[in-house]
C-alpha cells in the first residue's frame, strides 16, 4: 500500500485551467472517487498522477517517491511510476490473445515464465475468463474485454490502481455486476485506489472517500454518507442523490420558540438554520426524508398528487403544495392514482439549509 500525495498541482490548456492548485492526499488503501461533470478536471488530475499528464505546476508522491515536481525538475515516466490503469476504453491490443494481453505485461516486468503463467491462469480464473483465453478482443463483448483488463490488472498486482471511468460503456446490468468485482480487486490487491466517474452511485457505492470536482477545484472532500446528508454547497446537494434533491426557497420567521422557513405554499422547521430570523434561505429536502400520508394528520401540511412514477423497487411521486412542488420517494410498487389530496411533513433532523448567495450550507451541526 502507498500514499499518494498531490500539493498544488495546477494545469492548464492556454486560458482554460483544469485543475487549479489542488491539494489532496490518499491514504494507503483507500478507495478514493473523484466525482464531478464532464470537464470538471477529474480526469487531467488522474492522468496527471499516472504520468500522462505534465503539470504546469506543483508536485506528485507515490508514497516515498518524488515522481512529479516543476520546480525541481523531476518528471518520472508513467512506465516507472508503478501504477496500474484500466481505461473506459480497455486498451488491450487487438492482435494478441486474451493471454496475450496479460501476459505481455508480465514479460516487460522482467517475470520469469512459471510465475507469468500461474499469475495470468490466477487473475483469468478470478474473472471468470479461463475459458476464453485464446479469443481475440474483437470476439469479445464489451463486459468481456473489460474483465481481460481487470484480469491484466489482477496479474499485475499494482500498488496504486487508477480506473478512469471503466464502466462508462457497459449496459447498466453489466455495470452493477462489475462495481463488485472492481471493489474486490481493490481489496484484493490491497491497493491505493483513485477512481474517477461522473455516475455518483457508482461512488457512493464504491468509495471510502469521495472528492468532488467543479471546474478544476475541490468542492467537498468526504465519506459517501457525509457528501449525501450534509452537502457543503448547493452544488454539491444537486449534483449527488437520484431522483435529485428538492430546493425550497424561503424566508425565516419566528413562531412562538420555533424557527420556520416559510415558502411559497410550504413551511419547513428551520431550527438548525443558523441565521436569524427574516434572512432568504434555500432549504434542501431529500426526497426520502418527506413524510407522507393519505390521510389527514394534525399538524401536517396538505398537498396535491401531481404524478406518479413506479421504478419497481421504488415508487417516484411528484406533489404540490402552493406554488412549491416536491420529489417523493417511496419504496415499493405503489399503486396510488394521481390527482388526489395528500399530507406530507417534514424530519428537521434531514433538512438543510443553503445561503442564496454563496450557495454555502448554514446548518447547524
Amino acid at each position: 500500500m502507498e500514499q499518494i500525495g498531490l500539493s498544488g498541482i495546477r494545469k492548464a490548456y492556454g486560458r482554460e485551467v483544469a485543475v487549479h492548485d489542488l491539494d489532496l492526499t490518499i491514504r494507503p488503501g483507500e478507495f478514493l472517487t473523484i466525482l464531478g461533470p464532464s470537464g470538471c478536471g477529474k480526469t487531467t488530475t488522474l492522468r496527471a498522477i499516472a504520468g500522462l499528464e505534465e503539470l504546469d505546476d506543483g508536485e506528485i508522491h507515490l508514497g516515498e517517491r518524488l515522481v512529479f515536481s516543476r520546480r525541481r525538475g523531476v518528471v518520472v515516466p508513467p512506465e516507472k511510476r508503478g501504477v496500474g490503469l484500466i481505461f473506459q476504453s480497455y486498451a488491450l491490443w487487438p492482435h494478441m490473445t486474451v493471454q496475450r494481453n496479460i501476459t505481455l505485461a508480465l514479460e516487460e516486468k522482467g517475470l520469469g515464465k512459471p510465475e507469468i503463467e500461474a499469475r495470468a491462469a490466477q487473475a483469468l480464473e478470478t474473472v471468470q475468463m479461463t475459458a476464453l483465453r485464446g479469443r481475440y478482443p474483437s470476439e469479445l463483448s464489451g463486459g468481456q474485454q473489460q474483465r481481460v483488463a481487470v484480469a491484466r490488472m489482477i496479474a499485475l498486482r499494482p500498488k496504486i490502481l487508477l480506473m478512469d471511468e471503466p464502466l462508462s460503456n457497459l449496459d447498466a446490468k453489466l455495470r452493477l455486476d462489475m462495481r463488485s468485482e472492481l471493489l474486490q480487486l481493490h481489496r484484493d490487491l490491497g491497493s491505493t485506489t483513485v477512481y474517477v466517474t461522473h455516475d455518483q452511485a457508482e461512488a457512493l457505492t464504491l468509495s471510502d472517500r469521495i472528492v468532488v470536482m467543479d471546474r478544476g477545484r475541490v468542492l467537498q472532500e468526504a465519506s459517501p454518507y457525509e457528501i449525501y446528508h450534509h452537502p457543503r454547497n448547493l452544488v454539491v446537494a444537486e449534483f449527488i442523490g437520484e431522483p435529485r434533491i428538492n430546493l425550497v426557497p424561503g424566508t425565516l420567521v419566528r413562531e412562538g420558540d420555533a424557527l420556520h422557513l416559510v415558502g411559497d405554499g410550504v413551511r419547513l422547521p428551520a431550527d438548525r438554520a443558523r441565521q436569524v430570523r427574516g434572512e432568504r434561505l434555500t432549504a434542501a429536502v431529500r426526497p426520502e426524508n418527506i413524510r407522507l400520508s393519505t390521510t389527514p394528520v394534525e399538524g401536517w401540511q396538505e398537498a396535491h398528487l401531481d404524478d406518479v412514477q413506479p421504478t419497481g423497487a421504488t415508487t417516484i411521486l411528484q406533489v404540490s403544495a402552493g406554488g412549491t412542488r416536491l420529489r417523493l420517494v417511496r419504496p415499493g410498487f405503489l399503486r396510488i392514482t394521481a390527482g388526489i389530496a395528500l399530507w406530507i411533513n417534514f424530519d428537521p433532523d434531514t433538512i438543510e439549509f443553503f445561503d442564496p448567495d454563496t450557495q454555502d450550507n448554514v446548518s447547524a451541526p
